[in-house]
């Protein structure tokens, strides 16, 4: 006699079995209930932690067919204790690559206002330039930025983009920059009158920067207010670029205008 099965579900209705994935940090998937996309930051007791590139958390619960990975429906499972432990986020918020080599310098540039806007933009974002071949520089002075952009000769495959500190609509600086501001040259700045000021007073432990009058040194003035060695300031701000840890502590006026240069550098 023939056998059957018990089970009389037609064939097109039965699920498709899905591959099981180990829910390794790093690893960026989407739930679709929610559509929220993140890179795994924990798995425990059942539910995995994921992480979005703006630092937002959400757990989910690790239900079958439950996560989409490159847009294939999988299911997480908990990883072996053996599996190594990665970084899941570059210090600038974005996905980590493992094992990535340094890409071949782009032609194209990012230059910024002085030593210690470049010591902050490689810390933060050191990973993220060496990955996509983005070379910074550091100006002496927006003075030079005329000399410097015609000298460099923008154009499709060289790309400039500019850092300037305390961009402000009728100051010496934007008349400088909307005078080189061109198809291929982009340059941007941020509010601050110095780059101590785009890191969170929160991250230093202070309740704000300190306001200095006008005609005295900005550096100077903040380290009297606040009591640290003024007759140091470079040692003070290695002090302040320590307490750096990420994007997180940075503020949000720096952060858009790092990424747009390095979206612009790198289209």
């Amino acid at each position: 006699m023939r056998q059957y099965s018990a089970d009389l579900t037609p064939p097109w209705k039965k699920s498709q079995p899905v591959p099981e994935v180990p829910a390794d940090p790093g690893l960026v998937v989407e739930e679709p209930g929610t559509g929220f996309c993140g890179a795994v930051v924990g798995c425990e007791a059942g539910t995995v932690t994921l992480e979005d590139r703006f630092g937002k958390h959400r757990v989910f619960p690790m239900e079958p067919r439950g996560f989409l990975l490159e847009g294939r429906v999988v299911t997480l499972v908990r990883p072996s204790s053996s599996a190594p432990v990665r970084p899941s986020r570059t210090a600038s918020g974005s996905v980590a690559v493992p094992g990535a080599r340094a890409r071949v310098a782009r032609a194209g540039r990012i230059y910024v206002e002085g030593r210690h806007d470049a010591e902050l933009v490689e810390k933060v974002w050191g990973d993220d330039l060496r990955i996509e071949g983005v070379v910074v520089e550091y100006l002496e002075g927006v003075d030079d930025l005329p000399a410097i952009v015609a000298e460099f000769a923008p154009g499709p495959d060289a790309r400039l983009g500019v850092l300037v500190d305390h961009l402000v609509p009728g100051s010496k600086e934007w008349r400088i920059a909307q005078a080189v501001t061109s198809e291929h040259a982009l340059v941007v700045g941020h509010p601050y009158i110095d780059i101590w000021e785009a890191v969170k007073p929160s991250s230093l432990g202070i309740e704000g920067w300190p306001r200095v009058p006008r005609g005295q040194d900005w550096k100077t003035g903040v380290c009297r207010a606040l009591g640290w060695p003024s007759d140091n300031t470079g040692a003070v701000w290695q002090a302040i670029l320590a307490r750096v840890g990420s994007y997180k502590d940075l503020e949000p006026e720096l952060l858009g205008r790092v990424e747009e240069l390095i979206d612009f550098v790198t289209a």
